[in-house]
């Protein structure tokens, strides 16, 4: 009997004894164990990640966040990117166990992040629903933009941040990712072991599938063009009516 990612493989021996027969048992064994190894083998390095772009090509199915840039004037405008789902996981051992079984990389800080109190994970099994604006559709026009500058505006229009946990169930979720693609979740920034304030950013820059980290100050400066994930917060108004409501408070001063 053997296992094999997680699969119990199991071979009987005859009764009859013939010579060279247990040795013949034996080699089938182990072809029925790499058989299994192979199914379940990684899925996020280069060579799977070429594959399985190849497949999706021949069926015309990859997703892509390389779309035209639209202003945006509202979250209840922007069609749903992607739907993942989270809380799959009872703790963050066994969330790292299936990155690593699934070969996807973990840059040293995101791994950090993983591993601070902060990171939670859901307790129940829900789908979220995932947004994919880049900083200039928020309506930036600068070369780049600070941190909390972009978090402002997002959430002005509707969008919201996303649990951090949505950054490691994406990498498992989003195996054809193309590459040159870096799509940054907008979440609430998690401190590393030296105290640096680190957001998670899902990637492929063409070495395989790997989770980074960014720079999560609030005035860390971001290129217009970088992409975030959020959730959305609500059904949101036109941008002109937000930000009407935004300034109501302060007209009587």
């Amino acid at each position: 009997m053997g296992r094999a990612a997680g699969k119990e493989v199991r071979c009987y021996v005859a009764p009859y004894r013939s010579p060279g027969w247990h040795r013949i048992v034996a080699t089938l064994c182990t072809l029925c164990i790499l058989l299994f190894a192979s199914e379940a083998r990684a899925q996020c390095t280069a060579q799977d990640v070429l594959q399985n772009q190849l497949n999706q090509l021949r069926l015309k199915k990859i997703p892509s966040t390389s779309i035209p840039q639209i202003l945006v004037k509202s979250a209840a405008d922007v069609p749903v990117w992607k739907t993942i789902t989270v809380g799959t996981f009872t703790d963050t051992f066994a969330l790292r166990n299936a990155l690593d079984a699934a070969g996807c990389s973990i840059g040293d800080l995101a791994g950090q992040i993983l591993a601070r109190p902060a990171f939670t994970l859901s307790v129940t099994k829900t789908n979220v629903e995932l947004f994919a604006v880049s900083a200039a559709e928020l309506g930036f026009e600068t070369d780049t933009v600070s941190l909390a500058a972009i978090y402002a505006r997002a959430q002005l229009l509707g969008f919201g941040l996303a649990a951090a946990e949505v950054g490691p169930q994406l990498r498992l979720q989003y195996l054809d990712q193309p590459i040159g693609e870096f799509l940054t979740i907008g979440m609430e920034p998690i401190r590393t072991w030296n105290g640096e304030r680190a957001i998670i950013t899902v990637a492929n820059g063409g070495a395989g599938l790997i989770l980074i980290s960014q720079d999560g100050n609030a005035d860390a400066q971001i290129s217009v063009a970088s992409r975030f994930l959020f959730v959305r917060s609500k059904k949101a108004a036109p941008a002109e009516e937000q930000e009407a409501e935004a300034l109501a408070p302060h007209r009587n001063f």
